[in-house]
């Protein structure tokens, strides 16, 4: 029986009883696999680096159109540069692609000390997370090209517009990775929600605040002359902070009904 107790607060977890060595040789393993993962994807994306190159520099291509033949032009300033810009979107498209091997490994590597529960809840966070984050990359994706046209249209008809390969590049990738982000963040309020530290009456009461800092947000990250790209990020977020909101309304809602159905909490009023 004293065996029974002692295990009991394990019930729901995988066995954990590894030693330190054991523990650091597992991470090993799977460091050795994630890795190798990386690189055939890195291999992999080197193939595709010249159709990429030529997706990127489009808003180029529509800014000659519209100002003139050669007015934009991307710049290689050094003898490397061609080849860093290549290695550096491999290196970025390698990461992409080899994700459901690292994830994977990182996934089976976790999961050995997560209760059934825990798992549950994580495999929900991911599921909404990646759509999500592809969802906003996918929207800057289409906002940047009109972000480099607008931005263009200061450059005066005297000048040209060089546009040096290296920073052109960052840009995009920013951008893309931040916008992205930025639509992942409704699901850290749900987690935060479930893990107790804020309720969903505490977020929409904050809905004031929200929808100022999504209109700043989407300001800052486009251009002031580009009012539509604005408008449409800033309200992309602003429904994304609502949709968590509700959410955590509805589980703080199912949360006060178990505990009063426990009698934890007999005098709670209704959520």
């Amino acid at each position: 029986m004293t065996e029974l107790s002692v295990d009991a607060p394990s019930e729901g977890r995988r066995d954990r009883r590894m030693s330190l060595g054991e523990h650091l040789r597992e991470a090993r393993r799977r460091l050795i696999i994630a890795v190798l993962g990386f690189v055939v994807g890195m291999v992999i994306a080197a193939l595709v680096t010249t159709p990429v190159i030529n997706f990127l520099t489009e808003p180029i291509n529509a800014i000659n159109a519209e100002r003139g033949a050669h007015f934009a032009e991307l710049v290689f300033a050094k003898i490397s540069s061609g080849f860093n810009l290549r290695l550096r979107m491999a290196m970025a498209i390698g990461l992409l692609l080899s994700a459901p091997v690292w994830l994977w490994q990182l996934w089976a590597f976790i999961v050995p000390g997560l209760t059934k529960k825990e798992i549950k809840y994580t495999v929900g966070f991911v599921c909404a997370a990646v759509p999500l984050f592809f969802t906003g990359c996918y929207v800057a994706v289409l906002v940047a090209p009109h972000v480099i046209e607008v931005m263009s249209n200061f450059v005066p008809d005297v000048g040209k517009n060089f546009l040096d390969s290296d920073y052109y590049y960052d840009f995009i990738l920013k951008f893309v990775l931040v916008i992205g982000i930025s639509f992942v963040l409704p699901v850290f309020m749900v987690a935060l929600n479930l893990a107790g530290i804020m309720t969903g009456k505490a977020m929409l009461k904050g809905w004031r605040v929200a929808v100022l800092v999504a209109a700043l947000f989407a300001a800052i990250a486009t251009p002031a002359a580009d009012i539509g790209s604005m408008f449409l990020l800033g309200g992309i977020l602003i429904v994304l902070y609502f949709a968590a909101a509700t959410l955590s309304l509805l589980f703080d809602r199912r949360k006060g009904k178990q505990r009063r159905a426990d009698g934890l909490d007999p005098d709670a009023p209704a959520l």
